[in-house]
C-alpha cells in the first residue's frame, strides 16, 4: 500500500450488513458508543452512503442478523469506533499513512454462506461496488511541476484549508484529493520551494476539477544563518537587450523562449499574412496549451500598423520579463498561474518589413479599417491577417485585450465611430468599465496620465487622465476594438504608446521603463467584476453558451465550453441573470468591489423538470451507457475546440486532383472493395449519355434499414462546371472510411448515422467543363442543355433529375447538403420566390452551422464580385438567385428533408493546386453536419399497448411536417430553443408536447403514446353512439309505420282488381271500342282505386 498510490479503497467483510468508516478506534478506546471523527468525516460519510444506498438490504439499516436481531444502523452506515472500538484496523492505517481513503463493507450476516447464495450476494452488491468505484473521480486532481524546467515534483504536500489531513504527490508529481462539492483553498507545499495557493477552487458534483501547481525553488539558507529572502523582496529581472527585431529575428526569439520555458509557454501561429509569414502568438500560463476552467483569457496584440513598432518590441520585452521572473517574483507568478496570457507581437509582419513605406499590409489595406462595423459597411476585401485574427478571437473566450499602436500617448476605448461618421462622443453600454481599465493603464505610465501626449507635435491636444473615447478623438470605422466588444466576450482598448511611431533603438529602454508597470497592471484588470460557473442542477455539468446579462447594461456575454464565465464590471451592486435554451433563467445580485473578483455561480433547472432537474411528466426513454457515451461525444464535438481536436487526430495524406467520370467510378468502386463492411455502392440511374449516377452509402450496416438512425445526404455536381464539390465529397468519403476503426469518434459517428454521398449528379456536363475557368458556364447544363436545378417538379424530367427525385422521395432523410460553386455562402430554402418560409429559423440555423465552421464563410465577406458582403455568410436562396424547379425546394416539399446549398468558392473551376486549401477550409464544416444531424428532436410514436404507429404525422411549430417510419421512429432538426410538437394519427387523439433543443446536445428523445380517439366528428364518442342508437330506433319505428300503411293500401288495391275481374266481359266490350280513347286512358280511368283522389286520377291521365 505504501508503494502504490491508491486513492480509494474498500475492505470487504462479513458478519452483518453495514458500511463502516474511520476512525475505527479512539484515544480512550471506549468499547462502544464513542464517535471518533476524522478530518474528512463528511467525505467518509458520503462514501459509505454511496455504497449503502445502492444495496437493497444495507440501505434499510436493519440487517436482521440472527445473532443480533435488534442491531440497526441509520441509513446503513456507521462510524467504526461508535459501533465498536477496533485498534490496529487497516482502514485507519490507509487514511493516516497513505493517500488512500478506505471504508469497511460488511456484506452479509453469514460469514461463509453456501455457494448457492453467492448469486444473490452478487446481485445485492453489484451496483454498490460500481457506484463506489466511480467516487474515485470526485474532488481535485492534477500535477505538481518545477517552475523553470517543468520537472515533476514527488512527495509534495497537498493542503486543503480547514481540513487537517494532507496527502502527497506520486513519483510523477500526480495527486488525487477526494473532496465533496464546494469551494476550497488548496496549497502545494514542498521543502525548498515557495508554497503555491490557489484560492476559490470550485469542486463540482460527480466530476473532478483539474488543478495543477508549479513551484519555484528558493535559495538555501545562507551559511551565516541570515533569514531567507522572500520572493517579493527580490528585484525582478529586467530585459537585458533592446533592439528592433525583424521577422526572422523575432521568430528566433520566440522559438528560443518556447524551448527554454516549455512548462509555461506555448508558441503557435493563428494564420499567415499576405506574404505567407506566420502570425505568431506566445501563450504564457501554468498550463498554456488549454483553457482551464475558471481561468480568464487575456491578450495583447501589437504592430497592427507596420510602421508602429514600439508595441512589437514591448511585447518581446514582456515575454522575456514574465519567463525570467516566473517562480521568483510574486506578482509575475500569480499572474501567470491565474491567467492565460496571449501575446501577438506582430499582426502585420509584412508591413513591418517595409515599415518606412507605411502602415498597411502587403495589399495596401489598413487592417484597423478592415473589420466588420456596426455603423458602416466595409467594402474593402477582408484581408488574410484580419480573417486569421477574427477566427482566433472566436475560438477562445477572451475577456480583456489591448491593441498596441503608436503616434500619440493615450488609451482609447470604444466606440471608435458612430452613425453620423463624425468625431463626437460615442459611448458603449460598458463605458464605466472601459474608463476604469483605461485609467488602470494610464495611471501607471508616468507621462500618459498627464494628458498632454505630444506637445511639440500637437500642442492643443489634451486627454483627461490620459484616456479618450475613440470616436470623440477621431472617427475610425472598421476598427478591431469595436469588433471585439460587439462580436465576442472580449473588452478591448487601443493603447497609443508614444508620439514617435518608429523610434531609434537606443530609445527602446525608455519605453519599457515607462510601460512595464502599466502592462502588468492592465493584465490585473482581467480579474475584476464577477466570474463563476453556470451549471445544470441535475448533474452539475457546465452549460456552454449560456447568457449572462446585467440589468441596465445592454451588453451580454456567454459562458465558455465548461460553463465558466467572466463579466468585467465597475464597483457597484448589480442584478445578474443567467439564461440558457431549455433552462429556467435565474436572477441574483452581486456586489462588486474594486479589490478583486466576486464569484457568482448559477445552477439552472431544465424546463419541464422538477426542482432537482428531473423530468416531471410523461413516459421517459431509458438510456443505456452506450447512448450516454454517444451524447457525451456529440456535446464534446459541439463545444470549443472539439471538432479541431478531431481533425488533428484524423489527418490523412491526400493527393488532390480532378477526376473525370471514369476515374471517379473507379474511385467509388475502390472504396467498396477496400471497405466492404461499411460501404455500399448503388446506381441511381444513368445520364443522357449513359454515364452512371453513383450513390455511396457509408454505415456500419449499409443497405440495411435502420429507422432509428438519422440519414444524411451529401450531393454535388448538379452543375458540371463546378466540380470542386465532387472532389470534396470524394475526399470526405475516403476520410471517413480510412479513419473508421482507428479514430473512436469517427467510428461512433459512422455507426450511428447512415451517410449517402452522391458526388456527381451531372456527369455529362462535368466532362465538358474546363479547368481554371472561373466564370465559364460550359458544362453547367446536361447533354440536353438543361440546367438540372430548374428541372425538378417537372413531369417529363431529365434522367439525371429523375434519378435524384427517386432518391429524395425515399422519405428517410434527415438533412441534405449540396455543394456548388461560384460564391462563398451557405443558402437555405427556398429557391422559389416565397413571402414566408415555414421553420425559417431552423433552416437558417442549419446553414449557419456550416458557415460558422468554415474559416472564411462566417465572416460574411465573400470576396466575390457578384455577392459582396453577406451577414454571417448565410442567406435565403431566393435572395441570391431566385428560380423555380430546384432540387432544394423538391427536397423540402416532397422529401420532407431540409437541404442547404453550400457554395465553396468564387471560382467555378479553380486550379487543382487549390483543392488542398479548399478541403482544409471545408473539412471541419462537413464534419459539423455529421454532428448536427444528431441534434434536434427524435422519438417514437406508439399506442398504449406499445405498438409502434407508422405514418403518424409530426407537425413542428404548427407548420413543417415529418412522418414516422418503420418502428414508429421520427427525427427532425430544429434550431436551439423551445418548440411545439403535435402528433396526429388516424383513430387516435392528437398529442401535443413542448420540447427544448440545445445547441450542443444530441437530439432530445421523446416517447409519444397515443390514446384511442374518443371523439367522432369532434363530439364525445358516448354522445355520438347514443345519438346514433336513438336515430336507428327512430328509423326502425318509421319504417314499420310506412310498411303498415303500404300494406293496408295494397289490400285495397287487391280488392279493386277483384271487382275488375267480375265485370271482365263488360270491360272487354268497352276495350274494343278503341275509337273512344286510348287503352291507356281507359285503364287509367277504370283501374282507379277507390282510395285515389280526383287529383291523383288527373295526374295519371296526364302521363
Amino acid at each position: 500500500m505504501s508503494q502504490s498510490q491508491f486513492v480509494l479503497s474498500g475492505n470487504l467483510h462479513g458478519g452483518t450488513v453495514v458500511a463502516s468508516y474511520p476512525f475505527d478506534d479512539s484515544a480512550s478506546h471506549q468499547r462502544q458508543g464513542h464517535y471518533s471523527q476524522s478530518a474528512d468525516d463528511s467525505l467518509f460519510r458520503h462514501l459509505a452512503l454511496v455504497y449503502s444506498q445502492h444495496h437493497d438490504v444495507m440501505k434499510t439499516g436493519q440487517p436482521n442478523c440472527p445473532d443480533a436481531m435488534e442491531e440497526t444502523f441509520k441509513d446503513g452506515i456507521t462510524n467504526g469506533a461508535q459501533w465498536y472500538d477496533v485498534p490496529g484496523g487497516m482502514q485507519d492505517y490507509n487514511y493516516l499513512y497513505g493517500n488512500c481513503l478506505e471504508i469497511t463493507m460488511e456484506l452479509s450476516c453469514c460469514k461463509y454462506p453456501p455457494a448457492s447464495a453467492l448469486q444473490k450476494e452478487w446481485d445485492l452488491n453489484r451496483e454498490s461496488l460500481l457506484a463506489y468505484i466511480e467516487q474515485v473521480h470526485i474532488g481535485v486532481h492534477g500535477y505538481v511541476k518545477e517552475a523553470v524546467n517543468g520537472t515533476a515534483l514527488p512527495n509534495v504536500s497537498i493542503v486543503v484549508e480547514s481540513i487537517r489531513h494532507n496527502l502527497t504527490t506520486g513519483n510523477y508529481g500526480e495527486y488525487y484529493r477526494l473532496l465533496l462539492p464546494g469551494t476550497y483553498n488548496v496549497t502545494a507545499v514542498a521543502s525548498g520551494y515557495t508554497p503555491m495557493t490557489v484560492q476559490g477552487v470550485q469542486v463540482m458534483e460527480g466530476k473532478a476539477t483539474e488543478l495543477n501547481f508549479t513551484l519555484a525553488s528558493v535559495a538555501s539558507e545562507a551559511t551565516n544563518h541570515s533569514p531567507p529572502v522572500k520572493p517579493n523582496e527580490k528585484e525582478p529581472i529586467q530585459p537585458m537587450e533592446f533592439r528592433h527585431h525583424n521577422y526572422a529575428d523575432m521568430e528566433l526569439f520566440l522559438r528560443k523562449y518556447s524551448s527554454e520555458f516549455p512548462s509555461i509557454v506555448h508558441l503557435h501561429s493563428v494564420g499567415r499574412s499576405v506574404e505567407n509569414r506566420e502570425l505568431y502568438v506566445m501563450v504564457i500560463s501554468d498550463n498554456p496549451t488549454v483553457h482551464e476552467h475558471g481561468e480568464p483569457e487575456f491578450k495583447y496584440i501589437a504592430n497592427m500598423h507596420g510602421n508602429e513598432v514600439v508595441g512589437r518590441e514591448l511585447m518581446l520585452n514582456l515575454i522575456e520579463y514574465l519567463c525570467h521572473n516566473y517562480g521568483t517574483d510574486q506578482e509575475v507568478t500569480q499572474l501567470v498561474n491565474n491567467t492565460r496570457i496571449h501575446i501577438m507581437p506582430s499582426m502585420n509582419p509584412d508591413g513591418y518589413e517595409v515599415a518606412n513605406e507605411g502602415r498597411n499590409n502587403s495589399n495596401n489595406f489598413d487592417l484597423n479599417r478592415n473589420f466588420p462595423d456596426q455603423f458602416v459597411i466595409i467594402t474593402e476585401p477582408r484581408q488574410p491577417e484580419t480573417i486569421a485574427v477574427m477566427n482566433w478571437l472566436k475560438s477562445i473566450p477572451f475577456v480583456l485585450s489591448a491593441n498596441l499602436h503608436g503616434g500619440s500617448l493615450v488609451v482609447n476605448y470604444p466606440y471608435d465611430d458612430d452613425k453620423k461618421g463624425w468625431s463626437e462622443l460615442s459611448l458603449s453600454p460598458d463605458d464605466k468599465v472601459f474608463q476604469q481599465v483605461s485609467r488602470a493603464y494610464s495611471q501607471e505610465n508616468p507621462v500618459m496620465h498627464t494628458g498632454h501626449p505630444c506637445e511639440d507635435l500637437y500642442p492643443d491636444e489634451y486627454f483627461k487622465d490620459g484616456i479618450t473615447n475613440g470616436a470623440n478623438w477621431y472617427n475610425v470605422p472598421g476598427g478591431m476594438q469595436d469588433w471585439n466588444y460587439l462580436n465576442t466576450n472580449c473588452f478591448e482598448v487601443t493603447i497609443e504608446l508614444g508620439c514617435v511611431k518608429y523610434p531609434m533603438a537606443k530609445e527602446l529602454p525608455k519605453y519599457w521603463e515607462q510601460n512595464r508597470r502599466a502592462l502588468l497592471q492592465f493584465i490585473h484588470q482581467v480579474h475584476i467584476g464577477v466570474k463563476g460557473t453556470v451549471s445544470d442542477i441535475s448533474d452539475g455539468e457546465g452549460i456552454p453558451n449560456a447568457t449572462i446579462s446585467v440589468e441596465d447594461i445592454d451588453h451580454n456575454i456567454s459562458t465558455a465550453r465548461t460553463g465558466d464565465y467572466w463579466r468585467l464590471l465597475a464597483p457597484g451592486t448589480y442584478y445578474i441573470t443567467a439564461s440558457a435554451h431549455g433552462y429556467k433563467s435565474l436572477r441574483t445580485y452581486a456586489s462588486v468591489s474594486g479589490d478583486g473578483v466576486e464569484v457568482v455561480d448559477f445552477r439552472l433547472t431544465r424546463i419541464h423538470s422538477d426542482p432537482n432537474g428531473h423530468p416531471s411528466e410523461g413516459p421517459q426513454p431509458t438510456q443505456n451507457p452506450s447512448e450516454k457515451e454517444f451524447q457525451s461525444l456529440i456535446k464534446d464535438l459541439s463545444l470549443g475546440q472539439g471538432l479541431e481536436r478531431l481533425m488533428m487526430s484524423t489527418a490523412t495524406e491526400s493527393s488532390f486532383r480532378y477526376r473525370r467520370y471514369k476515374e471517379l467510378s473507379g474511385f467509388m468502386r475502390g472504396l467498396t472493395l477496400n471497405f466492404p463492411k461499411i460501404t455500399s455502392l448503388q446506381s441511381l440511374g444513368q445520364s443522357i449519355e449513359f454515364r452512371t449516377i453513383w450513390a455511396l452509402e457509408i454505415s456500419n450496416r449499409p443497405a440495411e434499414s435502420e429507422p432509428s438512425e438519422p440519414k444524411l445526404r451529401f450531393v454535388a455536381g448538379i452543375h458540371g462546371n463546378a466540380p470542386v464539390g465532387t472532389e470534396l465529397l470524394l475526399e470526405f468519403a475516403a476520410f471517413l472510411c480510412i479513419n473508421y476503426g482507428k479514430n473512436p469518434a469517427i467510428t461512433r459517428l459512422i455507426n450511428e448515422t447512415r451517410i449517402v454521398i452522391v458526388p456527381s449528379i451531372n456527369p455529362d456536363g462535368r466532362e465538358l467543363a474546363i479547368e481554371k475557368q472561373c466564370t465559364s458556364t460550359q458544362g453547367l447544363s446536361n447533354a440536353h442543355g438543361k440546367d438540372l436545378d430548374t428541372d425538378f417538379f417537372v413531369v417529363e424530367a431529365q434522367p439525371e433529375t429523375r434519378a435524384m427525385m427517386d432518391l429524395i422521395l425515399d422519405k428517410g432523410y434527415t438533412l441534405s447538403v449540396a455543394l456548388d460553386g461560384g460564391s462563398l455562402v451557405a443558402t437555405y430554402p427556398y429557391d422559389k420566390p416565397v413571402q414566408t418560409v415555414e421553420n425559417e429559423g431552423t433552416l437558417k440555423y442549419l446553414a449557419s452551422v456550416y458557415a460558422i465552421n468554415h474559416p472564411k464563410m462566417h465572416l460574411g465577406d465573400t470576396g466575390c464580385s457578384n455577392n459582396g458582403n453577406i451577414p454571417d455568410g448565410v442567406m435565403r436562396a431566393a435572395e441570391r438567385q431566385s428560380h423555380m424547379g430546384s432540387m432544394k425546394d423538391f427536397s423540402m416539399d416532397f422529401g420532407h428533408c431540409p437541404e442547404i446549398t453550400v457554395y465553396t468558392g468564387c471560382c467555378f473551376y479553380p486550379p487543382a493546386e487549390q483543392l488542398a486549401t479548399l478541403w482544409a477550409e471545408n473539412k471541419k464544416a462537413l464534419l459539423s453536419m455529421l454532428v448536427e444531424v444528431h441534434k434536434g428532436v427524435r422519438g417514437v410514436v406508439r399506442d398504449r399497448s406499445g405498438k409502434p404507429i407508422v405514418g403518424a404525422i409530426i407537425v413542428l411549430n404548427g407548420g413543417v411536417r415529418v412522418f414516422t417510419r418503420e418502428g414508429g421512429y421520427f427525427r427532425a432538426l430544429l434550431a436551439p430553443g423551445t418548440h411545439n410538437i403535435e402528433a396526429v394519427a388516424d383513430g387516435y387523439q392528437q398529442h401535443r408536447q413542448e420540447v427544448v433543443v440545445l445547441s450542443c446536445e444530441a437530439a432530445s428523445s421523446i416517447i409519444i403514446e397515443f390514446d384511442m380517439d374518443n371523439n367522432i366528428f369532434g363530439l364525445p364518442r358516448q354522445f355520438v353512439v347514443a345519438s346514433a342508437a336513438a336515430s336507428m330506433t327512430a328509423l326502425v319505428v318509421t319504417a314499420c309505420i310506412i310498411w303498415c300503411v303500404c300494406a293496408a293500401k295494397s289490400n285495397r288495391q287487391k280488392d279493386g282488381f277483384h271487382r275488375l275481374r267480375q265485370h271482365r266481359d263488360d270491360y272487354d266490350d268497352e276495350i274494343r271500342l278503341t275509337s273512344m280513347g286510348s287503352k291507356k286512358s281507359l285503364l287509367a280511368h277504370e283501374f282507379q282505386d277507390e282510395s285515389e283522389s280526383d287529383e291523383e286520377t288527373l295526374y295519371a291521365n296526364k302521363i
